[in-house]
């Protein structure tokens, strides 16, 4: 089978190593896109066997790695991997016997798993497919907005089993992700002009707590799916924070 792993790293040193042992499963065409690590990320890397390519871009969030990655896919089909996801066994054997059928591309569910311990299966968590494996003559570009998705031409399909995502690993990484998000998810909304005021903090926040906790059902998922709702709804409230200041132009 004639199929690529790509991966965008970015001080992945913890990370890495179990991502392309997992991609393995899977190929041994591994190529990692590194955006200016300054770990042992590439090290690691390439000692396992991929090929490592420099993206000379600051790493705020993945989707121009994604794109830049792509385009230096060889194969005939690409699957995308974050360094903190993970291939399965039962994933690996769905896609080779999946991808000869006539679909382009296919969305994959996800396992949040919650700083390696809680599967989450409420909140809005789950089945959380990704639209992950592309057939190269599909592809035509990815967008370089945040959690953007890709345009592909053709036919989408489902897989049925799942990656798994390790993500929230501890709450100082956790909170500094959210700062740098939730700032450029806020310069999009200045941008496209959306009116912010200090109901709209209260109403974001138990419109989001609302929704995460009580009607996704996140409580059924014990206390780490209570303290994943609550976090989630100040994520969203900190958007439109950052919102409030860059309008009216100074610090709260």
């Amino acid at each position: 089978m004639n199929i690529s792993i790509l991966i965008e790293t970015y001080n992945e040193e913890k990370n890495i190593a179990d991502c392309i042992r997992s991609a393995q499963l899977l190929t041994q065409t591994v190529v990692v896109v590194d955006m200016q690590s300054t770990d042992r990320t590439v090290e690691i890397a390439k000692s396992m066997g991929a090929t490592v390519i420099p993206f000379d871009s600051h790493p705020l969030y993945v989707e121009p790695a994604r794109e830049f990655g792509i385009k230096q896919i060889k194969s005939d089909w690409v699957m995308i991997l974050d360094a903190d996801e993970r291939m399965t066994k039962e994933l690996a054997h769905e896609i080779t016997e999946t991808i000869k059928e006539n679909n382009t591309y296919y969305k994959i569910p996800r396992k949040n798993i919650f700083a390696g311990k809680k599967w989450l299966q409420h909140g809005g968590w789950w089945p959380d497919e990704q639209m992950r494996l592309i057939k190269m003559s599909a592809f035509k570009a990815w967008p370089n907005d945040i959690h953007s998705t890709p345009k592909i031409e053709g036919k989408m399909g489902y897989l049925k089993e799942p990656f798994l995502h390790y993500f929230h690993g501890d709450l100082q990484t956790m909170v500094e992700k959210t700062l740098i998000f939730e700032d450029i998810e806020s310069d999009l909304l200045y941008k496209a002009g959306r009116p912010v005021s200090t109901p709209t903090f209260f109403r974001k926040f138990f419109g989001e707590l609302w929704r995460r906790l009580f009607r996704n059902r996140g409580f059924m998922d014990g206390k780490i799916g209570i303290i994943e709702s609550i976090y989630q709804a100040f994520s969203k409230t900190i958007t439109y924070l950052f919102l409030y200041e860059k309008k009216n132009g100074r610090t709260l």
